[in-house]
């Protein structure tokens, strides 16, 4: 796996292979971010990443210039990567936070400009994100919501759904909160 760009482009990170996160992969994420960056300025962003996995979605916004990044995730050994490579590449205003990501957002009271959730793709309530988001007021408005998931879940006919877009299995919803009032 590989920091595709910013200050740490290129770099690599091999997570343990007993990990229980599914990477997103170099494609898909490349991809992914081409549209973020034309659509956001990544550098002042409140970013939330849930489900963190091995972090990489975080690390590529740290290395785009992100310096407000939280990223939830439950798994101990999983943590332990993802702090020492915070470490490692020297990132700043990065909170790592161990713990159900199910219980954060009933216990959130923070809200941010950019959401991105990749779960198990098994998980069984997969479609109830978005409305748990939404109904917290997490999103910020203006801000985006993207949630990585199959061919077999669509989100079009959710009101703030705006586009997808799908690299082979992978799929990536986005949502913007277009409200005007913040929480």
């Amino acid at each position: 796996m590989r920091i595709i760009s910013g200050i740490h482009k290129g770099r690599k990170f091999n997570p343990p292979k007993q990990m229980p996160a599914r990477p997103t992969t170099d494609i898909a994420k490349e991809g992914l971010f081409n549209i973020i960056q034309n659509n956001l300025n990544i550098e002042d962003l409140v970013s939330l990443d849930i489900f963190g996995g091995t972090g990489s979605i975080s690390y590529e916004l740290a290395s785009r210039g992100c310096t407000d990044l939280t990223l939830v995730e439950q798994d101990h050994n999983t943590i332990q990567f993802i702090k020492k490579t915070v470490e490692e590449l020297q990132f700043e205003n990065f909170k790592v936070i161990k713990m159900d990501v199910f219980a954060f957002i009933r216990n959130c009271t923070t809200s941010f400009d950019f959401i991105f959730a990749g779960p198990p793709y098994a998980l069984q309530n997969i479609d109830d994100i978005p409305d748990l988001l939404f109904n917290k007021k997490m999103l910020n408005p203006g801000g985006w919501f993207i949630l990585e998931h199959t061919p077999r879940n669509n989100y079009e006919k959710h009101p703030l759904f705006d586009k997808s877009k799908s690299y082979g299995t992978t799929v990536f919803s986005i949502f913007i909160n277009n409200s005007q009032e913040s929480k």
